[in-house]
C-alpha cells in the first residue's frame, strides 16, 4: 500500500464514488419539480448547497485529513456521500432535500475531493500535474457509469429507487477503497525543492497571488457548473429534450459524452502544464472552452452538432481541478497543501451560486439563455487573459524572490 501508484488508484476509485452527486444531478430536477411543485430555481438550490458545503468546509476538512491522515476522514466522507442519497429519497419538502442531498452530501464529497488531491500533491511531486489530473478525471468521469443506469432507473422506478440503490453503493465501494489510503512520506513532501519550505493558510492568504487565482477559478467554475447544472434546462428550451442521436436519447448522451471528455482534460492538461507550464496551459484550455462555448451556441438546433460541442465544452474546462491544485501547490508548498486548496476550492462554491441559481434567475428575468451564455463566454476569455498577463510575471518574480531569500539564507562556502 505504500506504493504511489497503488494510492493513486485507491484515490480514483473515491473519486469516482462521490462523483455522481454532481454530474448525474441534471438528471433529478425535472422528475424532483413534478412531485415537489417548485420551481427550477428553488430546486437548484439543493445543487448550489452540495457544492457551497463542499467547497466551503473544505479548509477545515483538509485541516482534517493532514492530522488525522486520510484513511479515516475518507471514509467518513464516502459514508456520509452515500447516506445523503438514501435520506434524500425519503425527503418530503425542499427543506429535508436541502438538508440530505444539499448539506450533507456536500460535506461528504468535499472531504473526499480535498482529502485526495492533497493526498495526490504529496505523493506525485515531480509529476504534480499529471497525478491531480487523474483523480480529477475520476471526478469528472466517474457519473459516466452511473449515468444511463440511473436515467432508466428513473424512468422505470422513480427518484427515489434510485437514489437509494446507488446511495448504498457509494457507501460499500468508497469506504472500502479508502481503508488502503496511507500518509506520504516525509521523502514525498519534500523531493521537489520549490516546495521544501510550506507556507501556512494565514501566509498564503495574505499574497495576492492566491487572490487572484481565486478570482480566476471562480469565474471558471462557474462557466462549468452552469452547464452542468442547468443542461436539462436549456436542452429543453432549445427544443431537444426529446431529442435522439445515433439511435440514444440526446440528454442521456450529452452527459455520458461530457463525462468523458471532462475526464479526459484533467490528466491530459496536468501532464501538458507538467511540460510548458501551468500559466501557458490555463491561456491554452480557457480559450478553448470560450471559442466552444461560442461555437455550441450556433449549433444549438442541431441535435448532433449540440452532444458533440457539449463534450468539447467540458474539455475545455474539468482542467481547472488540475491546473489550479499544481499551480498553488507549486507556489506555496506541501506542507499544508491539503488546507492551502481547502480555501482556493472554495472558488467552487461560489461558482456553483452564480452558475446555478443565479443563472436560472437570469433565464427567468430575460426569458433566454442567450445572456447566460454571453457572461460565461466573457468569464472564459477574460480568465485566459489574466493568466497569460497577470499571473505568470507575478509567480515567475514570487518564485525568483523565494529562490534569492534562500541563496542569502545559505551559509557561504569557503574556498579551498
Amino acid at each position: 500500500m505504500n506504493n504511489r501508484w497503488i494510492q493513486l488508484l485507491l484515490g480514483l476509485v473515491c473519486m469516482i464514488v462521490i462523483s455522481s452527486p454532481q454530474y448525474v444531478w441534471t438528471l433529478f430536477t425535472q422528475p424532483l419539480m413534478s412531485t415537489s411543485g417548485a420551481t427550477l430555481a428553488q430546486i437548484q438550490i439543493t445543487f448550489s448547497i452540495l457544492i457551497v458545503i463542499q467547497t466551503f468546509l473544505a479548509p477545515c476538512q483538509g485541516l482534517l485529513v493532514d492530522r488525522f491522515g486520510p484513511r479515516l476522514l475518507l471514509s467518513v466522507g464516502a459514508a456520509l456521500t452515500g447516506l445523503s442519497w438514501v435520506l434524500a429519497a425519503r425527503a418530503s419538502s425542499l427543506t429535508g432535500l436541502y438538508l440530505t442531498y444539499g448539506l450533507l452530501g456536500g460535506a461528504g464529497t468535499g472531504i473526499v475531493y480535498v482529502g485526495v488531491v492533497g493526498h495526490m500533491v504529496q505523493w506525485f511531486p515531480d509529476r504534480r500535474g499529471l497525478a491531480t489530473g487523474i483523480v480529477a478525471a475520476g471526478y469528472g468521469m466517474g457519473a459516466l457509469l452511473t449515468t444511463f443506469p440511473i436515467a432508466t432507473l428513473l424512468k422505470d422506478a422513480g427518484y427515489q429507487r434510485a437514489l437509494v440503490r446507488y446511495g448504498l453503493i457509494f457507501v460499500v465501494v468508497g469506504v472500502l477503497a479508502a481503508q488502503g489510503l496511507r500518509a506520504a512520506g516525509d521523502e514525498s513532501r519534500t523531493a521537489n525543492p520549490e516546495s521544501r519550505s510550506g507556507y501556512r493558510p494565514a501566509e498564503m492568504l495574505r499574497t495576492p497571488i492566491f487572490w487572484l487565482m481565486f478570482v480566476m477559478m471562480t469565474m471558471m467554475s462557474t462557466a462549468g457548473l452552469m452547464v452542468t447544472s442547468q443542461m436539462a434546462a436549456f436542452t429543453r428550451d432549445f427544443g431537444m429534450a426529446n431529442a435522439v442521436v445515433f439511435g440514444l436519447p440526446l440528454l442521456p448522451l450529452a452527459l455520458s459524452i461530457d463525462r468523458i471528455t471532462n475526464g479526459l482534460t484533467r490528466p491530459f492538461f496536468g501532464w501538458l502544464s507538467d511540460q510548458i507550464g501551468r500559466e501557458n496551459t490555463m491561456v491554452i484550455a480557457f480559450t478553448l472552452e470560450g471559442a466552444a462555448m461560442t461555437l455550441w451556441l450556433f449549433t444549438r438546433s442541431h441535435p448532433a452538432l449540440f452532444v458533440i460541442m457539449s463534450g468539447v465544452v467540458l474539455f475545455g474546462w474539468g482542467e481547472i481541478f488540475s491546473l489550479f491544485p499544481s499551480t498553488l501547490t507549486d507556489t506555496y508548498g506541501t506542507r499544508h497543501a491539503t488546507t492551502n486548496y481547502g480555501f482556493l476550492y472554495m472558488a467552487q462554491g461560489v461558482g456553483s451560486v452564480l452558475g446555478g441559481p443565479v443563472a436560472a434567475l437570469l433565464h427567468d428575468a430575460y426569458g433566454s439563455w442567450m445572456p447566460v451564455f454571453g457572461i460565461i463566454i466573457a468569464m472564459n476569455f477574460a480568465t485566459a487573459f489574466l493568466a497569460g498577463v497577470v499571473l505568470k510575471p507575478m509567480r515567475q518574480r514570487w518564485l525568483g524572490g523565494r529562490v534569492a531569500t534562500v541563496r542569502a539564507a545559505a551559509p557561504a562556502i569557503p574556498a579551498r
